[in-house]
């Protein structure tokens, strides 16, 4: 097996989009592509720890953005990671406009049909990726 992708969600503290990209970062790690995926903390690669910045460097990564700021993209581009994917739950809202998530501390029904659809995006990139990274 290959070395797991790295799932780097926005922080997004208090604003909906934020949870939403974070939940569907632990369905992936925990539950959908257990021991294929890892996370670290957003903010670390903001400090600039070295170890973080060492495992974005050296695995795949797919950054999930919660709104256009797009802030997990743009610092792992800073830092020159691996970037493989960009994933933004702003896009998955536009293909889903009936759903309107509005709780921040504990996601509504309508946020996590977000996350779960998100999530399941993740996981379709990460079968690409590994389908891809498996050909000779």
């Amino acid at each position: 097996m290959s070395d797991p992708v790295l799932i780097i969600p926005c922080s997004g503290i208090g604003k909906p989009f934020g949870s939403i990209s974070r939940e569907a970062m632990y369905w992936v790690v925990e539950d959908l592509k257990k021991g294929e995926t890892d996370t670290l903390c957003l903010s670390l690669l903001v400090i600039g720890d070295k170890d973080a910045t060492r495992s974005v460097k050296s695995h795949r990564c797919i950054a999930v953005d919660g709104c256009p700021n797009e802030c997990s993209k743009k610092n792992l581009e800073l830092l020159g990671a691996k970037l493989a994917a960009n994933l933004r739950v702003v896009d998955i809202l536009r293909e889903h406009r009936n759903l309107k998530p509005s709780a921040v501390t504990f996601l509504d029904e309508d946020g996590r049909k977000l996350a779960r659809m998100l999530a399941e995006k993740i996981t379709s990139k990460i079968d690409e990726l590994n389908n891809r990274s498996a050909v000779p």
